[in-house]
């Protein structure tokens, strides 16, 4: 049998092997765990922020100034939520941004619980995927296809919603060594006819105006 570390410390483990070396974020009752080993890594910095929104809108701007992936952290509930605004934002712009978010422990979900929210299903239609874990085992793996998702094809948001019994509860970290993502393919060649029309449209255009953007 390998090490023994929490989910939490296995969350930390996996951001580092990801290369993060900013988190921005907020402490809450379900992510708590994993701020212990945050604070103790020598490799990834935490940005305390006053408000989840604002943790989404500066992972942004680092991403979009450094060409790396964003990544924000907040507790479940109200705090998950407050992410929305940063994450539909990070979609529509193209944006790398890895969201993760604490979530009730396991058994509680689905009930009503306090400070409970389907972050994931109302996250779905604004990201290009997202996680539900409630095995700490799954952290790594989690973690890892989340930075490559957000990151190939055309970048943009990817949630990653962690139990806080899984963040507390024992692992052995084994960071994968390739990725497996049968049905993501995605495109990374420009669309030769949507060029050609382009530029015939500039070509017969007396005063040609090009209004670039949308990611």
């Amino acid at each position: 049998m390998g090490e023994q570390i929490t989910g939490a410390e296995s969350l930390v483990r996996s951001l580092e092997a990801a290369e993060a070396d900013v988190v921005f974020g907020i402490p809450g009752g379900a992510i708590l765990p994993a701020y212990d080993p945050l604070m103790d890594s020598t490799k990834v910095r935490h940005i305390l922020v006053r408000h989840e929104q604002a943790a989404g809108h500066a992972a942004e701007g680092y991403a979009g100034a450094t060409g790396r992936v964003g990544v924000c952290m907040a507790t479940s509930g109200p705090g998950a939520t407050n992410l929305v605004t940063p994450i539909a934002d990070a979609h529509m712009d193209s944006i790398p941004l890895v969201a993760i978010t604490g979530q009730v422990p396991s058994p509680a979900i689905g009930t009503d619980a306090f400070q409970e929210a389907d972050i994931r299903g109302i996250t779905m239609p604004i990201t290009k995927h997202n996680y539900l874990i409630t095995d700490p085992d799954e952290i790594p793996r989690a973690i890892n296809e989340a930075f490559h998702l957000a990151a190939s094809g055309r970048p943009g948001p990817v949630l990653v919603d962690i139990s806080k019994d899984a963040l507390q509860a024992d692992t052995e970290f084994s960071w994968p060594s390739e990725i497996d993502l049968p049905g993501y393919h995605p495109t990374t060649r420009p669309h030769s006819k949507q060029i050609r029309e382009a530029a015939r449209a500039v070509l017969s255009a007396r005063q040609p105006v090009l209004y670039v953007g949308g990611g």
